[in-house]
């Protein structure tokens, strides 16, 4: 399982605290990845991590909390997917393994995949899924068998809209390949490398396409729209503490310890534990943390994490806020707008 990476797109989120971490529906989405673990029965995780190790041994431990077995495997720097195999290598010995990205999330868990895989036993089997925009994604073409003829990382011209799932499932054989590859432009040793090395070695590699949901949730887009989804599942839970003068509609999660005063909170959204929410609105779509006051403010289609606040400020959306973070009302002062504009510019201004 990998759980390095810098995690540039959710910066500065991530100056401060691992990319797996970041909570979506109050939670992190690390934890979501890990119990899906769990349910295929798979129970040793070697976890790669890099520099926020310690942050994410903190938090996953020894990983009994999920049922399993967890042993924290180093890498120096993120040199790509297949160093992290050929890293894991004492880890792993001889055995069938799965491979699955930390910030990717999956709807139904993977459980069928796995089962498909070990009944079938093919040198590797990727799973894909149809994406709008495959050049942002490792791109897959297959043969009318489904077999995979060829892969290709980040292509400038992709030769299908099939996208590689951060979940990989290999047989031993892939170690010979991440051994035979060599880094590419980008100074990385690329899983894509490594498995278009097996197509071309004969060997079997299969695909299946997913039909759920899926997303790498590396930006902050994708992060809102994993929390929405799942906040769209979940089930109404008020065990905090709601006066008579506020009003909670639909699929809403108040945690224990939370106070509710002269406001509404409109689902679906989840309030965590000891968070305090005084005149104010909570829109859809909306995730409050642990500990954070909210006064006097609008939020809707947004992640707040752990002991934020928020003072008499109209109106936020789709934001993500990191911990521990203050947004207050600006003094008022004298408006003015200072511009320097390129040639047919074009610029609307609401003053």
């Amino acid at each position: 399982m990998l759980s390095g990476g810098a995690g540039t797109r959710l910066r500065p989120i991530t100056h401060t605290s691992a990319k797996q971490l970041v909570p979506v529906a109050n939670k992190p989405i690390l934890f979501y990845v890990l119990e899906a673990i769990a349910e295929t029965g798979i129970v040793d995780v070697g976890m790669i991590v890099g520099d926020t190790g310690p942050e994410i041994r903190e938090a996953v431990g020894d990983g009994s909390q999920f049922g399993l077995q967890v042993t924290y495997i180093p890498q120096s720097a993120p040199l790509g997917l297949a160093h992290a195999v050929v890293i894991a290598r004492d880890f792993l010995g001889d055995d069938d393994f799965l491979m699955y990205l930390g910030d990717n999330f999956i709807s139904g868990g993977i459980t069928d995949l796995v089962e498909g895989f070990r009944k079938e036993r093919p040198d590797a089997q990727l799973v894909l899924s149809r994406v709008p925009d495959p050049t942002a994604f490792g791109v897959a073409e297959l043969d009318a068998s489904g077999r995979v003829t060829g892969l290709e990382e980040k292509p400038q011209h992709p030769k299908s809209d099939l996208a590689l799932v951060g979940v990989y499932l290999f047989t031993p054989a892939v170690h010979e390949a991440v051994r035979a590859i060599r880094p590419s432009a980008r100074g990385e040793l690329e899983i894509t490398d490594a498995v278009q090395w097996m197509v071309e070695a004969g060997q079997d590699i299969r695909s299946g396409e997913l039909s759920g949901y899926w997303r790498d949730t590396g930006s902050v887009v994708d992060m809102l729209e994993v929390n929405r989804m799942l906040l769209e599942s979940q089930d109404r839970c008020i065990e905090g503490d709601v006066d008579s003068a506020s009003e909670v509609l639909g699929r809403v999660r108040i945690g224990p310890g939370a106070t509710i005063r002269a406001s509404r909170i409109v689902g679906p959204a989840v309030i965590g534990a000891g968070t305090v929410v005084t005149d104010s609105y909570i829109g859809p779509s909306t995730s409050i943390a642990e500990d954070c006051r909210i006064h006097d403010s609008e939020l809707a289609s947004s992640i707040v994490l752990r002991g934020s606040s928020f003072e008499s400020v109209r109106r936020v959306e789709a934001s993500l806020v990191g911990r521990n973070a203050q947004v207050a009302l600006a003094p008022q002062g004298p408006v003015a707008h200072r511009l320097v504009l390129g040639d047919h510019a074009r610029v609307h201004i609401q003053s």
